[in-house]
């Protein structure tokens, strides 16, 4: 999967695709191996793989290829099912990728958010004091201590 087909692919999505995620997958688009385990899962996961399959097993023993037990369908189903075994785990391993870059990426942003509300209550507490210095300077005098007009 190339670049371009990734941002189109991520671009019909509702929302913006997160740009950490956008830099993960297209490092692990780089990969020949991921590309092909990708494909692999996405037909895997798919109605199109089932309908083949079921297509394949009623064939397989309509046309009577063996006789029950149906010893080499049996063992061609065991290979098939091993290998996407293996690919789920792959996928598995993906999602959980993803949801690292995802957390990390909060975490960045949790900790820059705590360090812009630091220095907001810095300059709250700074803006307070320069209001009680300006409010005690220019604060009228008490009555006892004004001059008596005579």
């Amino acid at each position: 999967m190339d670049t371009a087909e990734l941002h189109e692919r991520l671009s019909k999505l509702p929302i913006q695709p997160n740009p950490a995620l956008f830099e993960q997958e297209k490092k692990r688009a780089e990969s020949v191996q991921n590309r092909i385990a990708d494909r692999i899962t996405d037909f895997a996961g798919s109605m199109t793989f089932v309908y083949l399959h079921i297509l394949w097993f009623g064939t397989w023993i309509g046309f009577r290829v063996e006789h029950y037990p149906f010893g080499l369908l049996t063992m061609i189903v065991s290979l098939e099912a091993i290998f996407l075994s293996t690919f789920v785990m792959i996928s598995q391993n993906r999602a959980d990728e993803r949801r690292q870059v995802i957390a990390n990426e909060q975490w960045r942003t949790v900790q820059q958010e705590e360090q812009q509300n630091e220095r907001l209550l810095r300059l709250s507490n700074e803006i307070l004091d320069l209001a009680k210095e300006i409010h005690v300077a220019g604060a009228p005098a008490t009555p006892a201590s004004r001059p008596r007009a005579q």
